[in-house]
């Protein structure tokens, strides 16, 4: 296990540059197994999760290349269909949520899949009903195995219908897609997530030779095909970080500049934190973040207490309501945070209370932060991470403080940041890598 040492109280200056998104890499990586031919991902981020997700494929028979450092190519052309049935497969997919991912393709290409509860992140359920109805609306079988607590999934071909999705899930969604577009026929999906990741998937598809329109909607069309063939695909900036390092720059920052952050993939992110008084600029597709010595929550028309709650793409996305949490300790002002998605993701503000941040827990789903407006400064302390995102806001927390703090379990952080203390310490941080 590591952990991090940070003496707070060093601004940050200079100019970051994103990480490739995460969440596309997952998607990504696991549609090159629809075809046996070469397909070259750039800007893969180099982080835990990601790296896990191409060592499974490696040990399934995916003849994978690195290229340079964030450039892979791969190649799914002799598959060990074997392993796929083994307890040594399923073992690893349920030590990573992003295995799920390859249930849809598994199926399209040969037939069959396993599929188990998938690890990740301890935020509360998340479910995978999504998943299933979908496969089960193309044709495809389950049977439960008992012994190995795994479900079986089969299906000769797949045959294309119309389905309304319960949920607007982005890797129901992805995994949904990659299965349709072997199906025969047209496959209509309702209700489909529509983030920018899952716009890319279906771009990098159609270049492979799939038939997907509607992109962008929430109503798509997969027209199914006989064969995929290869492609060159880039993965866009990681929305979450450049979120991330927006709130790092309000909170510590002594002007900041975040590079190439494309923009128009950001959705509401910028806006959310101008809700909470923060200076965000414009500057071609960089985001500049000028020292913060105060800023003031906005209200909304009629006087009453702003609120910021997660949605469905192009809503606000869950997995940065733990940032501006800690963002909004520091500001003027009052802001009710609303997290409809899970019922676990709040619980980390127990820390930041004990670092003396003014926090009401309404119950699992709603926290009403109290600002200092700089006037009190958080104090140091020892505190976990309980996951990716909660990690960060600790770790911006940490860097804001009075005196050193730790954070253990940073193996969760680097789940989603790629060499966050080398690339923080390059702007003034002080954080320290210990085993």
């Amino acid at each position: 296990m590591a952990s991090f040492m940070i003496e707070g109280g060093h601004p940050l200056s200079g100019t970051i540059v994103p990480q490739g998104a995460k969440n596309e890499a997952l998607q990504v990586i696991c549609a090159t197994l629809l075809t046996d031919e070469e397909v070259t991902i750039s800007n893969i981020p180099d982080i835990r999760d990601v790296n896990n997700l191409i060592q499974l494929l490696k040990d399934i028979g995916v003849n994978v290349c690195k290229r340079s450092a964030n450039e892979y190519s791969f190649k799914a052309e002799n598959l060990d269909l074997n392993y796929l049935q083994s307890d040594d497969f399923v073992k690893k997919c349920a030590a990573l949520r992003g295995s799920v991912l390859m249930i849809g393709p598994l199926l399209a290409r040969f037939g069959k899949a396993v599929i188990t509860k998938p690890g990740g992140d301890k935020i509360g359920r998340r479910r995978l009903d999504t998943h299933f109805l979908g496969f089960k609306y193309l044709g495809a079988k389950f049977q439960h195995v008992e012994g190995r607590n795994v479900y079986e999934i089969e299906a000769k071909r797949l045959k294309g219908c119309y389905m309304l999705l319960d949920e607007a899930s982005v890797t129901g969604t992805a995994n949904i897609i990659m299965a349709a577009v072997f199906a025969k026929g047209t496959t209509t999906i309702y209700n489909a997530a529509c983030e920018p990741y899952l716009q890319q998937l279906c771009h990098m598809l159609n270049r492979m030779g799939a038939s997907i329109s509607g992109i962008g909607s929430n109503l798509l069309t997969v027209v199914g095909t006989e064969g995929l063939h290869g492609t060159v695909h880039r993965i866009l900036p990681d929305m979450i970080e450049v979120g991330s390092f927006i709130g790092m720059a309000a909170m510590v920052g002594d002007g900041v500049r975040i590079k190439n952050v494309s923009l128009h993939s950001l959705g509401i992110i910028p806006d959310a934190f101008r809700r909470l008084g923060v200076k965000v600029k414009v500057e071609g597709d960089d985001i500049v973040i000028p020292r913060q010595r105060h800023y003031e929550v906005q209200s909304f028309i009629d006087g009453t207490i702003m609120t910021l709650a997660d949605a469905p793409w192009p809503g606000l996305t869950p997995d940065l309501l733990s940032v501006l949490i800690v963002v909004a300790t520091q500001a003027r002002g009052s802001v009710l945070f609303h997290q409809k998605m899970f019922e676990s993701r709040l619980f980390f503000v127990d820390k930041l209370i004990d670092m003396g941040a003014q926090i009401i827990l309404c119950d699992p789903h709603r926290a009403v932060v109290v600002g200092h407006d700089r006037k009190i400064t958080l104090r140091a302390g020892r505190m976990s991470s309980p996951d990716i995102r909660a990690g960060i806001a600790l770790l911006i927390a940490a860097m804001s403080a009075n005196g050193i703090s730790r954070i253990d379990n940073i193996e969760q952080i680097d789940r989603g940041y790629e060499h966050i203390e080398g690339r923080l310490n390059a702007l003034g941080a002080k954080i320290e890598r210990i085993s």
